[in-house]
């Protein structure tokens, strides 16, 4: 009986390491958030320039410019690979974003946060085990439709649905390039350095992490 019970002990006491944060953890993840969430106020300026044309275009189009604000929950998740690394990272880039100062004020939290939901959501369904390159795209693709869902309610109430439906497909296109593929080809990036020896991620030339 205990041949057979060791094995099971020894299972559960991996996987718990394996979901625990550590001190590293912490520090880095909030080191890359805070990165992240200076990158968003300057996209909260540079990105202007870029929504009124395309809402001139067609109205719903300025969603592409929402993967700036995206990325960091993924960015975060994909170096980490801990529950709640998407919601911490996205919703402390937030935070920095809100006390800079922006137009949305604390209603940047609550973006933050929803956003973050949206990536976690897909990286909890494949049980924080697999972090390839589909899983990535997947995680910005739904942090953008959480982003555009959150945009009708707060900022576009009432829209038309041809509007809400050219909305929310930008907003999912602009997630899996911007936040899902750049970010993982960013951590790829960051691997091969070797800033992440330390982590999962750091290991980029086994079959592996290729896959998982």
């Amino acid at each position: 009986m205990t041949n057979v019970s060791e094995p099971d002990f020894v299972g559960r006491g991996a996987t718990n390491r394996v979901y625990r944060w550590r001190v590293v953890d912490i520090v880095v993840a909030s080191v890359l958030a805070v990165a992240a969430g200076l990158v968003f106020v300057l996209w909260n300026i540079a990105s202007n320039p870029l929504t009124a044309p395309l809402g001139a275009l067609l109205p719903g189009l300025q969603a592409l410019a929402g993967g700036g604000w995206l990325f960091a929950g993924v960015l975060v998740a994909m170096v980490i690979r801990k529950p709640g690394a998407a919601i911490y990272g996205e919703l402390v880039a937030a935070t920095v974003s809100a006390l800079v100062g922006n137009q949305w004020g604390v209603l940047t939290l609550v973006s933050g946060l929803v956003q973050g939901l949206g990536a976690e959501l897909v990286f909890a369904i494949f049980l924080y085990r697999v972090w390839n390159l589909p899983v990535a795209v997947l995680a910005g693709a739904v942090a953008g439709v959480a982003m555009a869902a959150n945009d009708l309610v707060l900022w576009y109430p009432g829209a038309a649905a041809a509007f809400a439906v050219t909305y929310t497909v930008a907003g999912i296109v602009s997630g899996a390039v911007i936040a899902g593929a750049l970010s993982w080809y960013a951590v790829r990036g960051l691997a091969k350095t070797g800033a992440l020896s330390r982590f999962a991620s750091g290991r980029t030339g086994s079959r592996s992490d290729l896959t998982r």
